[in-house]
């Protein structure tokens, strides 16, 4: 059986078990989760999730919000520590 049969055999529950046994480090029956096992896991949980998962729900999703340039008023990152650290020496 090659990897992309045994991604698609799983189930939910089964990949639901896998992902308790990566976030615990014990598999459900209390068996402590090896490295390689743990490697495995987190390679198939990911695999399965990229075929039945919208990527908001998925392993590592973060939530990028709106885009740079939404919000111009409150000006950049780098402007801002620019301002701040001004303010800073000012007050010295």
């Amino acid at each position: 059986m090659d990897y992309q049969s045994l991604i698609d055999t799983l189930s939910p529950d089964i990949v639901a078990r896998l992902r308790q046994g990566i976030e615990t480090g014990r598999w459900p029956d209390g068996q402590p989760v090896t490295p390689e096992q743990r490697e495995h896991s987190l390679q198939a949980v990911i695999a399965w999730e990229q075929q039945h998962l919208p990527q908001d729900q998925r392993v590592g999703y973060i939530d990028k919000g709106k885009k740079a340039g939404a919000s111009r008023s409150s000006g950049s990152a780098t402007e801002q520590l620019r301002w701040a650290s001004q303010n800073e020496e000012s007050k010295e």
